[in-house]
């Protein structure tokens, strides 16, 4: 158990009957009242962000999360293969626990897979990929009324905004947390 003034970004807890993990708190102290913590709380099962006032004297259940390092293995549909590279058990993550950045995934990209109790929560990518453009338009020169770019698709399928110079069969560096062209690879 934890005080709630104990509270920091990233602070995962059981609240609810959820777990949840801190994103901003607020500890404030108004003049004769006792001394309250706001703190706004995104689910780490459903990922809704809800908004929450203690007392300062309340206490939440923390949680210990075990944190594997996995290797991508392949993509059947929704169905996603990862490796334990301590095991080598092979899990079966489905692209609602992966979430949005399952668009980035490639063969034998490592990530690291939060587990609580034995069950997967969350994946997480590296900040950083190098993926290879299969198709996109040549870029025509003066053409910038688009604002210089065009869309390319990667080969993970994903389709990210590049500058006009970038060609078919070049590999790019993407950012996995906004999904931009950050430039060669």
């Amino acid at each position: 158990m934890i005080s709630v003034t104990e509270l920091r970004n990233g602070t995962k807890v059981e609240m609810d009957g959820g777990l949840w993990e801190c994103l901003d708190y607020q500890h404030q102290k108004i003049g004769r009242g006792g001394a309250k913590v706001v703190g706004k709380f995104r689910s780490l099962e459903t990922g809704s962000i809800v908004e929450r006032t203690f007392n300062a004297t309340e206490k939440l259940q923390d949680i210990f999360i075990d944190y594997r390092q996995m290797q991508f293995l392949y993509a059947d549909g929704d169905q996603f293969t990862f490796m334990d590279l301590e095991t080598f058990e092979q899990p079966l993550l489905t692209r609602d626990q992966i979430g949005e950045t399952a668009r980035f995934l490639k063969p034998n990209l490592e990530v690291t897979v939060d587990y609580y109790q034995g069950r997967p929560l969350k994946v997480t990518l590296p900040n950083v990929v190098e993926l290879e453009i299969i198709q996109t338009d040549p870029g025509v020169r003066g053409d910038t009324v688009s604002g210089g770019t065009k869309p390319a698709q990667l080969e993970s399928g994903a389709t990210v905004n590049v500058p006009l110079f970038i060609e078919q069969g070049e590999v790019i560096r993407v950012d996995t947390r906004s999904g931009e062209y950050l430039g060669r690879a």
